[in-house]
């Protein structure tokens, strides 16, 4: 049996246009997201999951907000879903969407 920790999670580089087509993007309310364990360091830590991006080629990716070194600094990263170094924390109760509604999903207002 082996009892070594997961390796640390591998962020992924954002998509760009050479990627084919834009991925189709998920979000869940803002006051019920799923989370993450990142492994960093050695240590899992908690991620919130702020949108899940499904690219054309098939593989699945979800950006977070974590703090990666314990000292509450909080990141926005991308990591390709699955991997040996994230895991599930939490499940959302809320199915994700792809409409966007500003005054749920926690974006700035816009001006008038």
């Amino acid at each position: 049996m082996n009892d070594a920790p997961a390796p640390d999670a591998v962020p992924a580089r954002p998509w760009r246009e050479e990627d084919g087509p834009r991925p189709q993007v998920w979000t869940w309310p803002r006051t019920d997201p799923p989370a993450l364990w990142v492994m960093s360091g050695g240590r899992p830590r908690r991620a919130t999951v702020i949108a899940r991006q499904d690219w054309a080629d098939g593989s699945v990716y979800y950006q977070v907000t974590v703090d990666l070194h314990g000292d509450t600094t909080k990141r926005i990263l991308l990591y390709r879903w699955p991997q040996p170094g994230l895991s599930v924390a939490h499940r959302s109760s809320a199915q994700p969407s792809r409409d966007v509604d500003p005054a749920q999903q926690g974006d700035m207002p816009r001006r008038p």
